[in-house]
């Protein structure tokens, strides 16, 4: 038994792996930064080099090589803060109908340098979009499946039973379309996922992603600021460098036990280019938790505290001043911090299970003076 989990996880991955001409093995690496949040759309800049023996300083346990984000088709620097917000226009009661168009595709993916993943996918990327909008609108998802297997699109929130995403409700073929439509309620930070059986299978296999409701600021009169705050595009959330973080993982060869450990896919990216942080600007992370195969992950923050929402579904934290929360899968929150009194530097972020860190799920947040 123990030479059999010993081969099948971490043995055959970052070792087998890499003698067979895939390039994951540990090692330091030259690490590029990235802009704090740019908007809806925007690419998000790089900064330069960070110094190459950093990552050995902290035990060389980086993969070799980098992952083609071009044949991927997403970037994960471009994940952080590329919120979907469809096409708006106005039903006749005069309330704003946000629509979305979502397609499922199967498609292999790198999720570390040499690793290739026989993916199912939300529209191409894993974790798929991350869809926005704001409490009390009117929502429509245009729903095409175009992958190989039945699936659907389930989202945590409140709407109809005929509406859930599940067998019998808005599960469909290959080559269908379904359309689901709800109001956005409530607010918070929530998931979509595909319902359709096995799903361990279908949710390892990357059908999943952000389902964010900000808050109508005219509904919270007694937060109203920070309602606003929250309220994409806003002045006020303008001042916020905000995130989208899915934590995921990947079972390589199908033993029901997870080789590679990221957050938004691939293994160390924010290690390699850690995410600029502008010192004088608060951060807001929208954190979600889709793992399988293992009971539990976490976030901890190296350096700082943090106010935490759970499920974003309050304008006032659950926990204040944590450095380290847990989530089960589908468990999700927002995270809220700054380093206004910090020195410049870089500063980890990571789970505080050990063997999550080594096989890929770690980052680093660059903090500077400004953001150009």
């Amino acid at each position: 038994m123990w030479f059999r989990e010993r081969v099948s996880r971490r043995g055959l991955l970052w070792g087998g792996l890499s003698a067979a001409g895939g390039s994951v093995m540990l090692a330091g690496g030259s690490s590029l930064a990235q802009s704090s949040h740019s908007g809806h759309g925007e690419a998000a800049a790089v900064s330069p080099a960070i110094p190459s023996d950093h990552s050995s300083g902290h035990g060389a346990m980086t993969t070799v090589g980098e992952v083609d984000d071009e044949r991927n088709g997403f970037d994960p620097a471009k994940l952080l803060t590329d919120w979907e917000t469809g096409t708006v226009s106005t039903l006749s009661d005069g309330r704003k109908l946000r629509t979305f168009e979502v397609e499922a595709v199967d498609r292999e993916i790198e999720i570390a340098p040499g690793v290739m993943f026989p993916a199912w996918t939300y529209n191409g990327r894993v974790p798929g979009p991350a869809l926005r909008a704001t409490e009390g609108e009117r929502l429509r998802i245009v729903f095409r499946n175009l992958g190989s297997h039945p699936h659907s699109m389930h989202f945590h929130g409140i709407h109809s039973a005929r509406m859930d995403g599940v067998p019998g409700a808005g599960l469909i073929d290959p080559g269908d379309e379904f359309v689901y439509e709800f109001d956005a309620r409530p607010f918070g930070c929530h998931l979509y996922h595909c319902h359709a059986l096995p799903l361990k299978r279908h949710i390892h296999k990357g059908m999943y992603g952000l389902f964010v409701i900000d808050p109508d600021p005219a509904l919270h009169p007694e937060h109203e600021e920070i309602a606003r705050s929250r309220l994409l595009g806003t002045p006020e959330n303008v001042q916020w460098q905000e995130f989208a973080m899915v934590m995921n993982a990947f079972d390589t060869n199908f033993d029901n036990e997870n080789e590679v450990y990221a957050v938004n896919t691939i293994a160390h990216a924010y290690m390699k280019r850690p995410i600029t942080i502008a010192r004088d600007r608060p951060v807001r992370i929208y954190l979600a938790n889709v793992i399988e195969f293992d009971p539990i992950n976490s976030f901890h923050l190296h350096g700082n505290f943090f106010d935490y929402f759970e499920q974003g579904t309050t304008l006032t934290p659950t926990l204040k001043t944590v450095d380290l929360i847990t989530q089960v899968q589908a468990q999700r929150g927002i995270l809220e911090f700054t380093y206004g009194e910090h020195e410049p530097g870089l500063y980890m972020f990571h789970p505080h299970q050990s063997e999550f860190t080594e096989l890929g799920w770690v980052g680093m947040f660059n903090v500077v003076e400004t953001v150009a």
